[in-house]
């Protein structure tokens, strides 16, 4: 199977200005890869969890104005959409890649996929302390797991029951300075592990 590899050209699409500028780019340098990843990784979990998972590349169509800030490939156990469900996404911001498991607002049983976290919150602590957490998908910012152990961490998931725009994202973040020296082996056994240590609280989010 085809593999990939991030280069600095990648992370400075989203330093081009105008819109249709940084789309034209996105589509000729970085959508390619994120189509190897969802190949790649759509088989990975179809695998791992026992239903077919779908992928599903960013298309930013609704967008009219604003260029986007950040782009993903992600995947979810529905051939239509992600936006509803517990997905997993491999993304870029100029910054950094991320690889993070995501509830996001529009899921209609949010409440309730946080009520099983918050049940089961011990759960986080079998996950590494350089693995972020954070409330917004629409930020490039986060919060450290090592930090947000005490407090945080379930004041993020009482928001994500509790408010109807509350969000909540668990993975990892690597800095592009660290993301462009990986080989095309090294990112994916990098992006597989962050994966095997999320399996588990997808499985508490989904009740599988």
């Amino acid at each position: 199977m085809q593999k990939t590899q991030w280069t600095n050209q990648d992370f400075d699409v989203f330093q081009i200005n105008g819109l249709e500028q940084r789309m034209d780019a996105l589509i000729s340098l970085v959508r390619p890869k994120f189509n190897i990843l969802g190949e790649e990784f759509s088989t990975y979990f179809s695998s791992k969890l026992g239903e077919e998972f779908h992928a599903h590349v960013a298309k930013h169509a609704r967008r009219t104005v604003n260029p986007p800030k950040d782009s993903w490939v992600a995947f979810a156990p529905y051939k239509r959409g992600y936006k509803a469900l517990p997905h997993f996404q491999i993304g870029l911001w100029g910054t950094h890649l991320f690889i993070v498991l995501a509830i996001i607002y529009e899921a209609p049983q949010k409440n309730m996929f946080a009520e099983r976290l918050l049940a089961k919150k011990t759960l986080f602590n079998e996950l590494p302390n350089y693995f972020i957490v954070s409330g917004d998908h629409m930020s490039p910012l986060a919060i450290p797991l090592s930090e947000a152990k005490e407090e945080k961490l379930e004041e993020l998931l009482v928001r994500l029951r509790d408010v109807k725009k509350g969000e909540f994202l668990v993975g990892r973040h690597i800095p592009r300075e660290q993301a462009i020296k990986l080989s095309a082996d090294d990112l994916h056994r990098l992006i597989e592990e962050t994966f095997d240590v999320l399996l588990p609280i997808y499985s508490t989010i989904t009740n599988n």
